[in-house]
């Protein structure tokens, strides 16, 4: 191995290391340990060091074809130290403001969403509903009126009837009465055979 790719293997270790600090502090901030179960932080935390240990080998592999010093090892370990030391509490504030401003451009899109969208279709909705109803009130004024109208027109044709029919006399009313009570039973017959035709042929 040259003297050129041991220093790039070192540099690249080195960052890695940085890496591994950057990636660490972001996992936790994220994971919040204290309200997740054992079992799931286990498996979380066994994902991600088997994550960081492709990635570590990855760049291992770019770098010098995946051979393994010792001083690969203290390069990560500077890297890693490197970033406490110098770079945590800067990038600590950094991933703060950064969740911030997601949060806050997340918030901004619900609300716009909620005032572009939801809310002219619950107006629409809502207009809609109203025309329906007064549609309705409408349709059952228009009918009540024709109502009133038919049996205000049909009064005089009513009082006629009424004239005529005491202007028969009693013999005959008397026999038409028996005719419509004779028809009344055969209907009231024919309809109750054909509610058993219709039970039976259910069944």
């Amino acid at each position: 191995m040259s003297l050129t790719t041991q220093l790039e293997t070192m540099l690249a270790m080195a960052g890695m290391g940085s890496w591994i600090g950057i990636a660490l502090d972001t996992y936790n901030r994220f994971l919040q340990r204290s309200k997740r179960a054992r079992l799931i932080v286990f498996l979380h935390d066994l994902l991600f060091w088997l994550l960081q240990a492709l990635l570590i080998f990855y760049v291992l592999l770019l770098t010098n074809e995946g051979e393994l010093r010792v001083y690969i090892f203290l390069a990560l370990l500077c890297g890693y130290a490197a970033y406490q030391s110098l770079f945590r509490r800067a990038y600590l504030k950094l991933l703060e403001a950064i969740i911030r401003c997601c949060i806050a451009l997340y918030r901004f899109f619900i609300r716009t969403c909620y005032y572009v969208i939801v809310q002219p279709i619950r107006l629409l909705l809502h207009l809609f509903i109203l025309a329906m109803l007064f549609i309705w009130k409408i349709i059952i004024f228009l009918l009540k009126a024709l109502y009133r109208c038919i049996v205000f027109l049909l009064m005089p044709i009513r009082a006629l009837g009424k004239w005529l029919w005491f202007m028969i006399p009693l013999t005959w009313r008397q026999l038409v009465e028996k005719f419509l009570h004779v028809l009344a039973g055969f209907i009231q017959k024919g309809k109750n055979m054909i509610i058993r035709w219709g039970s039976k042929w259910r069944k």
